[in-house]
């Protein structure tokens, strides 16, 4: 009877100890501010990731981050396994342009998808007396922290009305600190690049200061343009933000560029893939995550991309019938 219990006991560690153990696979989304839409755009993508994580052996998480070129290079050092990042910044990193001038063009940096779309938004306190671009001159403004997006597009914007961030009193905050010194007037304006409504353009505007958003048309806008293709015209719907002093305004124009998930060369092919596939499988749902994504398409997300696709999400699109919408050089 002992022998038997033994041996019964033998043989459950023995099944205890052979049975498949699943590990998963931890992965890690740059975004941005807590108060932009990089960082629900992240958390969006991780919670239908995620909800599946059993199948995809995946776990994803969010990471609030510097924005657009941070998320670039700490995506091309490992230290990321995806970054949401702007398409002009994709489309400078894969050239060697603005911040990789000196390093060259980054060849191993892969497109995913294109999100939402985003406007160069610039916000001014009445008081401050900007209705233009060209009132900025000599005012308080605040450009964007080094390693952002919006950084490298106020220089553009002051650039095209023929100023430098020498002809303004220059901060370079994080976009999350600039409502804040606004209504404390410790500003006078601030651009940010985001896809609306934002939370950061709501508390800016819901203060104690009164503040306009700032068209940003006209010649100067249009010339930019045309030097530099990955912007297009945007359009800011004044009615997500009430209590604006413009907030009548309708549609104030702007610039804008587009919101990107970029990975690197080297990420498991089936990691992408599984996260490609779980947002355009789930296209309706993930619309529903954010107001920014109500205006999107499936032809949409894969237009405003630069650096070649990653294989994993090639093999999706490819299996969905969708490459007929992404530019052949990038595949």
């Amino acid at each position: 009877m002992r022998k038997l219990v033994l041996l019964s006991l033998v043989l459950c560690f023995s099944l205890v100890f052979s049975l498949p153990v699943f590990s998963k696979t931890f992965v890690t989304i740059g975004t941005g501010g807590v108060t932009g839409v990089y960082y629900p755009t992240g958390g969006a993508i991780s919670k239908m990731v995620n909800s599946k994580a059993d199948e995809y052996g995946i776990k994803a998480t969010v990471e609030s981050t510097g924005g657009s070129v941070y998320n670039i290079n700490a995506v091309l050092a490992g230290n990321l396994a995806f970054g949401i990042c702007q398409s002009d910044r994709q489309f400078q990193a894969v050239n060697g342009l603005a911040e990789w001038k000196n390093r060259g063009p980054q060849k191993d940096l892969r497109s995913v998808f294109s999100i939402h779309p985003e406007s160069v938004t610039l916000v001014a306190s009445v008081a401050s007396g900007i209705k233009s671009p060209e009132d900025l001159k000599g005012k308080r403004v605040n450009l964007g922290n080094p390693g952002s997006g919006q950084l490298q597009n106020s220089k553009d914007v002051l650039s095209a009305f023929g100023m430098t961030p020498e002809d303004v009193q220059a901060a370079y905050v994080k976009a999350v600190e600039a409502p804040g010194l606004l209504q404390d007037e410790r500003l006078d304006a601030f651009f940010y690049t985001v896809g609306h409504p934002a939370g950061n353009i709501k508390e800016a505007t819901s203060g104690r200061i009164k503040v306009r958003i700032v068209p940003v048309d006209g010649e100067p806008i249009e010339k930019l343009i045309e030097k530099k293709p990955y912007y297009a015209i945007g359009k800011i719907d004044m009615s997500n933000y009430p209590m604006a002093a413009n907030a009548d305004a309708g549609m104030v124009p702007s610039l804008g560029v587009k919101a990107t998930l970029v990975t690197r060369a080297s990420l498991d092919e089936d990691i992408v893939y599984a996260i490609t596939k779980e947002v355009f499988e789930n296209f309706e749902q993930f619309k529903s995550l954010h107001p920014a994504y109500s205006v999107l398409s499936k032809k949409d997300m894969l237009q405003g991309l630069s650096a070649p696709l990653h294989k994993g999400a090639v093999k999706y699109y490819k299996e969905a019938g969708l490459l007929k919408y992404v530019d052949p050089d990038l595949y």
